[in-house]
């Protein structure tokens, strides 16, 4: 993991507000102690389920035309976690914070780049494919270790090296169902953030993948061609059919999808460009609620199955600078939805939750 940056007691500290009678995730989270001489072995042993990873970049997204700031994701979404309350509900403890991949230097070389310029985009492509390596090398060392990734983009780009990675470490093709606003199995031009899903698939990583509200307006003729000539192995659904004339509903397709995928290993991709309002590379003002990505996320992180979360595209520099921590709350309730999903004591807690007083007079005759 040469490219990794560990998080550390210390970054933990600096972005945990301590305060007197409470108890945040920042306080319990794990990291990987400096001491420590083989990563791939602390995290084999680690007493944690989900391991946290942050992928800073948003080259794939300049790659693929859209606007850059997902880069900016990592640091607000791992500042809002750390502030989260470790209560019944939410255990910081079952979360280790792995760190962040260097991609300063790709960053760098990118900078000056322009994705107008055909010899420029060439340039770009190959960037992404460096990055491409690096994260389902990190992936695959997280599965391997019988822990459950958490991945903060960053670009969609970075679905490849999420599938790849669990792929690897499954020892087999796996599934992924995505909450996205595009496919993002654009034609094999060379590596972006619009393609992710189309590479994986031709290079055997892929096995069945469900898109999940699509945008009619915004998903081209070739796309969904191709599509229809791998139904067995790429299936859809449509925002507009779903939420504006209303011929599907939104607890019936999440059943659709999920029964689509389910029997087998599959990943779990949610694109924040599916949400109104969210500060995003392709911002919309048409889509699913918070609530809704919410429910979604509890629904499919349910299975044993779901190897992976990753939340992505989101780009808090390009929102309003005093709203701009939202997108990282946004991703702490996504996380803590997806642990919640696959705690049993949940819901045995909530029924818990009993009025004695209630039960004490109704008792007495």
């Amino acid at each position: 993991m040469e490219k990794l940056i560990p998080f550390s007691s210390l970054d933990l500290a600096r972005i945990t507000n301590h305060r007197s009678g409470e108890i945040k995730f920042g306080e319990k989270m794990m990291v990987v102690p400096e001491s420590i001489n083989s990563i791939t072995e602390f995290l084999t042993h680690a007493t944690v389920r989900y391991v946290i990873f942050g992928i800073p970049e948003d080259i794939g997204v300049r790659a693929n035309f859209g606007r850059p700031g997902a880069n900016s994701a990592w640091e607000s979404a791992i500042r809002s976690i750390a502030n989260i309350q470790f209560n019944k509900f939410c255990k910081g403890n079952e979360l280790l914070v792995l760190g962040q991949l260097d991609v300063a230097e790709e960053m760098a070389a990118a900078e000056h780049l322009n994705y107008h310029n055909i010899a420029d985009r060439k340039k770009f492509n190959d960037l992404v494919v460096k990055i491409d390596k690096e994260v389902a090398h990190i992936i695959s060392i997280i599965v391997r270790a019988g822990k459950v990734p958490i991945i903060i983009g960053g670009g969609h780009n970075n679905s490849y090296g999420n599938i790849k990675g669990t792929a690897l470490a499954k020892g087999k093709p796996v599934n992924a169902v995505n909450f996205d606003a595009h496919s993002d199995f654009r034609i094999l031009e060379g590596r972006h953030s619009g393609n992710g899903f189309s590479y994986a698939f031709e290079e055997g990583f892929l096995h069945k993948y469900f898109i999940f509200g699509l945008h009619e307006n915004y998903t081209s003729k070739k796309v969904l061609s191709k599509i229809k000539k791998i139904h067995s192995r790429v299936r859809y659904n449509t925002y507009d059919e779903i939420a504006i004339r209303k011929y599907k509903t939104f607890e019936t397709e999440m059943e659709t999808a999920y029964n689509f995928i389910k029997d087998e290993p599959y990943g779990i991709e949610i694109d924040l460009d599916a949400i109104p309002n969210i500060a995003s590379s392709a911002m919309t003002i048409s889509g699913f609620s918070v609530e809704q990505v919410r429910q979604f996320v509890h629904h499919f992180g349910k299975n044993q199955n779901a190897s992976y979360l990753h939340i992505c595209e989101g780009a808090p520099d390009l929102g309003e600078e005093k709203n701009n921590h939202l997108i990282g709350k946004l991703m702490g309730y996504l996380i803590t939805d997806f642990m919640k999903a696959n705690d049993p004591m949940i819901g045995i807690i909530s029924n818990m939750d009993v009025d004695f007083s209630v039960v004490k007079s109704t008792s007495i005759k």
